[in-house]
């Protein structure tokens, strides 16, 4: 059990061949050597050969480290955040802690290597504004610093140096796919959506994160004396998912299926289920699910606009959302994704839904090809150029003359893979006065909060 605060290796950059940036304030490279300017980096082979503002070579090595005194920060240039997402771009960030280099067959890597607690603050306000409700930034913190924390110690204790970054089984009549969020090896823990969001000092632009993560500082989420493997994602739906339907098969006792609600509401567990569901009215109970921001918690989109980042705000409808294509533009995006030909697809089956209504095995039927594909995130990338917002969805079809499916129309609920905290939903339980170790123990039963350093 963790008993100190760690430092840990984030990586901001991967698979360049040279990354720009600036040093601000006072480095030490190497021997004792000051560096402070703009710089490039780039990859030479296994070789990393950083160069001034002026291109003359000042360091070159399988790695190299830049070592900040006290004050300095750098920056790097066209980070990409939200890779392989709706709202991937490129940003210019600034960041605290040591730079490092490292070069592998002609690709550079660029990391941060920082204390958990200062890279936490980053987290709290890259992940959400930092305007959110005190309670809800605190108890971000304890989610966020407990998700690391547990799998750091999952890391150490497996042998082999790096963990694949699928899993699942692959044969003519189904695919099943499901990726880890610890299977980094030059670094422990990315800076994007895959793991957890981290730009540096850029976004930190309130006091309200800092003093989050000072009054929790060391506490943790813990089940039988372990710490938490504490998912997170943006917007249920209006009810959580299970653990075992995203990722490995084996139940984890505090990531069950809760209601997002302050009134029960009943889990989906038919097909008929699942339309009412998604296809709520306004008069059902799913009304009152604190993500919807259609509630009380959340009228007029305010709240929305006081916890989302700018580009989370582009994203207007995911409580409940709609995506259509017609038959052949899906057919080609589905061939894309999988790389299967599926010819003209004829229909698409539900096999096996969550509670939350995600569905994590499916039957595509096509003219060529029949395949069964989970879970459920694997679904998602098949059915979007980037990632449907969840596996919670219903398809309409219309036919043509030929009863061959014409137009696709997906209604679907939630964005994420709805698996323990609900951001949005946690937010409107904050702005609604709840304390912040009731919203955790809300999202993660059986589970309760102790300072481990």
């Amino acid at each position: 059990m963790i008993s100190q605060e760690p430092h840990i290796s984030v990586g901001i950059i991967q698979k360049r061949e040279k990354v720009f940036g600036t040093c601000k304030g006072n480095f030490i490279l190497g021997e004792g050597l000051n560096f402070s300017g703009s710089f490039t980096a780039a990859a030479d082979g296994d070789t990393a050969v950083l160069r001034d503002g002026k291109q003359k070579e000042i360091s070159r090595g399988r790695e190299i480290v830049l070592r900040a005194q006290q004050g300095a920060t750098f920056i790097l240039n066209d980070v990409a955040i939200g890779i392989q997402f709706h709202w991937q771009r490129n940003e210019n960030q600034e960041f605290e802690g040591d730079l490092r280099f490292c070069a592998l067959r002609g690709s550079l890597t660029a990391l941060n290597d920082i204390g958990l607690e200062r890279y936490l603050e980053s987290v709290l306000s890259s992940e959400m504004s930092a305007e959110a409700p005190m309670e809800f930034l605190k108890a971000h913190a304890v989610v966020s610093r407990s998700w690391l924390a547990a799998m750091l110690e999952r890391k150490e204790k497996k042998t082999n140096a790096k963990a694949s970054a699928v899993h699942g089984r692959h044969d003519e009549e189904e695919i099943v796919r499901w990726y880890d969020r610890d299977d980094h090896g030059l670094f422990d823990v990315c800076a994007d959506d895959h793991c957890q969001r981290y730009q540096g000092i850029t976004k930190i632009h309130s006091a309200s994160v800092v003093r989050a993560a000072e009054e929790t500082r060391g506490v943790f989420l813990l089940h039988n004396g372990e710490i938490c493997d504490a998912r997170f994602h943006k917007s249920c739906g209006g009810r959580t998912e299970l653990f075992e339907n995203n990722w490995q098969d084996t139940p984890v006792p505090y990531l069950q299926s809760v209601s997002d609600s302050p009134v029960p509401l009943l889990p989906v567990r038919t097909e008929d289920d699942a339309r009412r569901w998604i296809m709520m009215a306004p008069e059902t109970l799913c009304y009152m699910a604190y993500c919807n921001p259609a509630n009380d918690r959340t009228a007029d989109r305010k709240l929305l606009k006081k916890i989302l980042p700018d580009f989370d705000q582009e994203t207007v409808d995911f409580f409940r959302w709609k995506v259509e294509y017609s038959g052949q533009e899906l057919s080609a995006l589905v061939e894309k994704k999988s790389g299967i030909d599926f010819g003209e697809i004829l229909e698409i089956v539900p096999l096996q839904r969550g509670p939350s209504g995600r569905i994590f095995r499916l039957k595509i039927a096509g003219t060529k090809r029949t395949i069964i594909v989970g879970k459920e995130l694997e679904i998602r990338k098949w059915f979007s150029p980037s990632h449907l917002l969840s596996g919670a969805f219903i398809v309409d079809t219309l036919p043509d003359a030929r009863n061959i499916p014409k137009q696709f129309i997906f209604y679907g609920a939630g964005w994420g893979h709805g698996v323990g905290f609900c951001q949005i939903g946690a937010a409107a339980m904050a702005e609604a006065g709840t304390a912040a170790e009731a919203i955790v123990e809300h999202y993660f039963k059986n589970t309760h909060l102790k300072k481990l350093y």
